[in-house]
């Protein structure tokens, strides 16, 4: 079920389906900054990504020695959620532990998703709740897909990324199969800013795990609309869009990344997984503000 949230400034659109915000318009000119879904480029919106990010390799991770399978990003984002809250100025979305997710999830958890607004701004937290009798491991983040260019006169190669610190950050490669390859390769040298054009994302997504910046800026050279995320403690980020040039970037804050290529381990030895302790809670929050 689709239900809408709006203030002064802004309206946006959630949904029950994995509990993820489906759109998010001006109210001063009407534009929209959230990718609409056509599933000719890509089906999803802002999907949730739990509690896996990307691929675990041949989609099997293992739990105290018994194999389990998860589809790329986990089982968040194909979840129906339940309506928990509602009101004026948010919202939340609940997905809890049932008998199919123990079949692919081998733990007992809460997962819910708040959005709120304060002016142009719009607030997304994730609440992981263990309710086990022991500890629960897990990685979470978010993958929304920003329209880019924003202005429908603009393209692609007038688009670029600006990042509020000066950055020199190698990415890390991707094997062809999706999975963290142990090399990395030059990709900001001494900048702010990361020009965007169709080439960029042909060897899949760019993965950061040492920027400096807490924010960053979709901005065009023609346009002075612009669409600003600040992902303060997510310690990786994935920036992707399509090799077909789709209109859109996905700017993407993860507590946790892919398994890399040659990942054998336990899960709960897996880099970035974080471990849950009984009856606590693990919050994380970004901020998306459109100008």
């Amino acid at each position: 079920m689709i239900y809408s949230l709006e203030n002064s400034s802004i309206r946006i659109k959630t949904s029950t389906h994995g509990g993820e915000i489906q759109s998010i318009t001006s109210k001063e000119d009407k534009t929209e900054y959230l990718w609409d879904g056509n599933p000719e480029y890509w089906k999803y919106h802002a999907p949730i990504l739990f509690p896996i990010i990307g691929k675990v390799v041949d989609s099997k991770y293992r739990v105290n020695g018994k194999t389990y399978k998860l589809p790329q990003h986990g089982l968040a984002r194909t979840s129906e959620f339940s309506l928990v809250e509602n009101n004026n100025d948010e919202i939340t979305f609940e997905l809890r532990y049932s008998e199919d997710t123990l079949k692919v999830y081998p733990y007992k958890f809460s997962l819910k998703s708040n959005y709120k607004l304060e002016g142009s701004t719009v607030i997304v937290t994730y609440t992981v709740e263990n309710v086990d009798e022991m500890p629960i491991h897990f990685s979470i983040g978010s993958h929304p897909a920003f329209l880019c260019p924003i202005d429908k006169d603009d393209t692609l190669n007038d688009c670029y990324i600006e990042f509020n610190e000066v950055e020199s950050s190698k990415r890390i490669t991707l094997t062809k199969e999706g999975y963290l390859s142990k090399d990395k390769e030059a990709c900001l040298e001494n900048t702010e800013i990361l020009k965007l054009n169709k080439e960029l994302f042909k060897d899949d997504a760019l993965v950061f795990e040492d920027l400096k910046s807490n924010k960053m800026t979709i901005k065009s050279n023609n346009s002075n609309k612009t669409l600003e995320v600040d992902f303060t403690g997510f310690p990786y980020m994935g920036i992707w869009a399509p090799k077909d040039g789709a209109p859109f970037v996905c700017i993407e804050p993860w507590y946790g990344h892919a398994d890399y290529y040659d990942f054998e381990g336990e899960f709960i030895e897996k880099e970035g997984v974080i471990k849950l302790e009984v009856n606590k809670k693990f919050s994380c929050m970004f901020k998306v503000t459109v100008k």
